[in-house]
């Protein structure tokens, strides 16, 4: 029988499999490489977004989403101006930028829908979230109330989503905190008040018969975990946070000159309703509905859905670690059934198979750092203990040897050092210094002795004396003269490898002992000229700086050191990098005034050529010259910290000016009071 005559290529076949499935019911929960075809989806797009502001279609099979119309051009350039002006923020004052804000949102009064859809002008919606006010934050979330299940699923109108989400936040707390009156209701201009943890609750409700579906969309995921955070109270802008909200391809809508996100709570937990409480247990109960472990381990190594399991879990267990440890309905039990986990059992496996996925790892971090106790423990013991150091070598798996010396006991820790330390050679080939300074770390916090590192460090990097930190650093000795320099930084910047260096050394200076030892050796024994290329290094300066202002160092080694730099001070002062190791030589010198004043005099020198740079005149600024040119013995005084800190000359006149006034106020005192005696022994 004749074969089908069909064309070849890998984009044939998949052409050919989606016609072939176009007809078939769309599937519960799509598989990851579904998620990847709706990757290149992105292609063919108009100029102003036309595209996608037509009917959408939903990733998850839930039909076409609703089509809420397009702007016309005049509304399009209206809306593209003012997102402009608000991004480039020239406004005269507040007043004048908020008397356009109130114009925008009267021109957008009834198109908020179709602005949050737009390609084009969804930034703009995402711009007057940011600079809303509450109340205009509600009539916002009311626009957007009915809708929301749909917005979250859509490209634009979910960023939109997610900013609502975590501007409004803020507010709940507030609110609870001081409840408005009947009164301050009435300003809100609305028929009828309705708080902000209500609307948060009414955007819960649409959402929630579909939370199963919406973890594994590409487009609602994101606001997903936003709105887990803001219920479950967790902190808004922790570095933790960041990671699990937002890819590292978000593009950050901003304002010049503004700080939309400056929420004095963010970086501490918010005070949150009860309601909010049960409704978290909502959330989690209704996305593990219909779940069981299988299912649930599948979706730990989803690239979507991973981040929502690891929100769950770490908002799970950081309510109640040990209940959750025991519940079988829990989400972190229904991952790991097996108690008491050992080897050979099917949790064991599970453990050991998420170890070396590039996406599971990240969830097995979330287990390892909020696990409970007596649980971490046995997850040491039957699958961490014995495999420390082959868990260290490897690309991904090393971030989880991270997680577990971090939670590691003194005894543990003990024996970690002695299973890693014969193989730092290995793992500064492979560029895994995280583990050694994490190792550091932890051995400072536990009170562990660092000679076994020391000597480990020594060996793996060799070399002769000077150029081992040279090594480390990355730094080289003789730079490419025909590379342009700003080339030069641009990938001095992008190697992680020096970064990580230096980082490691910084954190070797840390450590007062033989660590410490052996990075201040290498810096007496360098080369003058090698030293000046590390001071002007972007990346490598920072360790010099660390040598210098390290607590409990030793005054011999800057007695030492500090005179290298002799001769070559203002050069270094008008270096936009090494000025800041010029001003990390005045905190060196403390208790040193013969060292501070030789520099000063150096600096004197020099003055044209430091005031005609600008990192020159944040030199001399900081060194506090104009002082050390005009009044001398105040400066030395100042310098041998008899009189503190050396004060400028509007700070001296400040001074006597509050000096006269107390002055003053002190006679009119004692004028007052004889008056007023007298007055009552006349009436007396």
């Amino acid at each position: 029988m004749p074969r089908e005559h069909r064309k070849r290529g890998r984009r044939e076949e998949k052409k050919r499999k989606r016609e072939e499935t176009e007809y078939e019911g769309p599937a519960k929960r799509p598989k990851s490489t579904e998620v990847e075809k709706v990757e290149g989806a992105n292609e063919n797009i108009d100029e102003n977004g036309a595209g996608y502001d037509e009917p959408y279609t939903s990733s998850l099979g839930l039909g076409n989403l609703p089509y809420y119309g397009i702007l016309d051009e005049e509304e399009q350039e209206y809306f593209k101006r003012a997102d402009s002006m608000l991004e480039l923020n020239q406004f005269a004052d507040p007043e004048e930028r908020n008397l356009f804000l109130a114009n925008v949102y009267k021109e957008a009064n009834g198109k908020e829908l179709k602005i949050a859809n737009s390609q084009s002008c969804s930034r703009l919606m995402e711009r007057l979230i940011s600079l809303s006010t509450p109340s205009q934050l509600k009539v916002l979330f009311q626009k957007f109330s009915g809708h929301f299940l749909a917005l979250v699923q859509h490209r634009f109108a979910s960023h939109c989503c997610e900013a609502l989400f975590l501007k409004a936040a803020p507010v709940v707390t507030q609110e609870l905190i001081a409840p408005l009156g009947e009164d301050d209701q009435d300003r809100y201009g609305g028929d009828v008040y309705v708080s902000m943890e209500n609307l948060f609750l009414y955007a819960f409700n649409e959402l929630e018969g579909n939370l199963g579906y919406l973890m594994t969309d590409r487009f609602s995921s994101h606001p997903l975990r936003v709105l887990l955070l803001v219920l479950s109270g967790m902190p808004l802008a922790s570095v933790e946070s960041a990671s699990l909200l937002q890819s590292k391809k978000k593009e950050h809508v901003s304002i010049t000159g503004g700080n939309p996100k400056s929420n004095e709570g963010d970086n501490r937990s918010r005070t949150v309703p009860d309601s909010f409480i049960d409704t978290v247990d909502r959330m989690i109960t209704g996305t593990l509905a219909g779940l069981d472990t299988t299912s649930l381990r599948a979706l730990a190594t989803h690239p979507i859905a991973n981040p929502v399991l690891q929100l769950l879990l770490e908002v799970e267990l950081a309510r109640s670690r040990k209940q959750c440890a025991k519940d079988p309905n829990s989400l972190f039990r229904k991952l790991l059934p097996d108690d008491p986990l050992e080897v050979g059992t099917e949790s064991a496996a599970f453990i050991n198979s998420l170890a070396y996925d590039t996406i599971g790892s990240r969830l097995l971090e979330a287990i390892i750092t909020h696990a409970p106790g007596k649980t971490f423990k046995a997850l040491y013991r039957c699958s961490f203990g014995e495999r420390l150091e082959s868990f260290a070598k490897n690309e991904v798996a090393a971030f989880v040897a991270i997680k577990i010396i971090e939670r590691l006991n003194k005894e543990d820790l003990g024996a970690a050092l002695d299973q890693i330390c014969p193989h730092i050679d290995t793992l500064i080939k492979r560029s895994r210094t995280s583990v050694i300074k994490t190792l550091i770390e932890r051995c400072r916090v536990r009170e562990i002795d660092t000679n076994l590192i020391a000597n480990a460090l020594e060996n793996a990097y060799g070399g002769e004396p000077g150029k081992r930190l040279m090594q480390m650093l990355k730094v080289s000795e003789t730079p490419d003269a025909d590379m342009a320099e700003d080339r030069r930084l641009r990938l001095d910047a992008q190697d992680s490898t020096k970064v990580h260096g230096s980082l490691l050394a910084q954190c070797m200076l840390g450590s007062p002992g033989p660590l410490r030892e052996l990075i201040t050796e290498e810096l007496l024994v360098m080369e003058t000229p090698l030293l000046f290329s590390v001071a002007k290094d972007r990346i490598a300066s920072r360790v010099l700086q660390k040598s210098l202002t390290c607590s409990e160092q030793s005054a011999k080694f800057r007695r030492i050191f500090i005179p290298r730099f002799y001769g070559h001070v203002a050069d270094l002062a008008a270096d936009t990098v090494a000025s800041h190791v010029i001003d990390s030589i005045w905190q060196a010198t403390e208790g040193l005034t013969f060292i501070r004043e030789r520099i000063a005099d150096e600096l004197a020198q020099q003055e044209a050529s430091l005031r005609a740079s600008l990192p020159g005149r944040a030199v001399w600024r900081n060194w506090k010259m104009d002082v050390y040119k005009t009044r001398k013995k105040e400066w030395l005084n100042g310098a041998k910290g008899q009189d503190g800190s050396i004060k400028t000359g509007i700070e001296l006149a400040r001074q006597r000016f509050a000096t006269n006034k107390s002055t003053g106020q002190h006679k009119f005192s004692t004028l007052k009071v004889p008056q007023r005696q007298a007055v009552a022994q006349g009436k007396a």
